[in-house]
C-alpha cells in the first residue's frame, strides 16, 4: 500500500509522514516513509528550478518509492510524482512526455491526501516563502487532480489537530489492510 500527502510547500506534509507512519508502525505495520526530495537535488529548485531540476527530483521520488516498496508493507509518501509536476509546469509548463509517466506513476498510489494551506510557508532556508509561489502550486495541484479526476481525500483546514486521525483513518479503512491489525 502506498499513500502520499499531496499539496504545496509549508503545509505540514512533513510532519504529517513521520507522525502517521509513527502510528502505523505502533499498530504493528511495516511502514516506511519516504521523504521530500527535492531538498537533495544538485540543481536550483523553487522559482529557479528547470526542467533538468524538476526531472531530477520526479525521478529520484519514484526511485525512493520503489525502494521502500520492495522492502515495506506501507509506504508514506512526503508528496506524489503530481506535486512535483506542478512544481515542473510552474517553472516550464506542460511537458506531454512526462505527464503521461506522471500519469501511468499516479495509479501506484492507494490513498491521496490533500493537505490545504493554513498558515503562510515558514522560512527554512530552503524552501521559497513567496505567498503568490506557495498559492499558485496549491492551485497547480488542485487543477491537476480536477482535470484528472483523480480520488483523494482533503483534510478540514478548520481541524488541523484531526489531521493524524484522519490520515490513519484513510489507511486502516482501505481495503488492502483488512484483517491486518493489531
Amino acid at each position: 500500500m502506498k499513500l502520499a500527502f499531496i499539496g504545496t510547500h509549508g503545509t505540514g506534509k512533513t510532519t504529517l509522514c513521520y507522525d502517521l507512519t509513527a502510528g502505523l508502525k505502533r499498530q504493528g505495520l511495516n511502514a516506511d516513509m519516504v521523504k521530500e526530495v527535492a531538498r537533495l537535488s544538485p540543481l536550483p529548485i523553487n522559482r529557479k528550478t528547470s526542467l533538468d531540476a524538476q526531472t531530477w527530483i520526479l525521478m529520484t521520488q519514484v526511485a525512493e518509492e520503489i525502494r521502500s516498496g520492495s522492502a515495506h508493507d506501507i509506504v508514506v509518501c512526503d508528496r506524489s510524482v503530481l506535486d512535483n509536476y506542478a512544481y515542473l509546469m510552474f517553472a516550464c509548463g506542460r511537458q506531454r512526455a512526462v505527464e503521461r509517466f506522471v500519469d501511468h506513476w499516479m495509479k501506484t498510489y492507494d490513498v491521496l491526501i490533500k493537505v490545504p494551506i493554513v498558515t503562510p510557508a515558514a522560512e527554512d532556508g530552503v524552501r521559497d516563502t513567496d505567498d503568490f509561489f506557495v498559492r499558485s502550486i496549491d492551485q497547480l495541484v488542485d487543477t491537476l487532480l480536477s482535470e484528472k479526476k483523480i480520488a483523494h481525500c482533503r483534510l478540514d483546514a478548520a481541524s488541523r489537530d484531526g489531521w493524524v486521525g484522519q490520515a490513519m483513518r484513510a489507511v486502516t479503512t482501505h481495503p488492502s489492510l483488512a484483517g491486518r491489525l493489531l
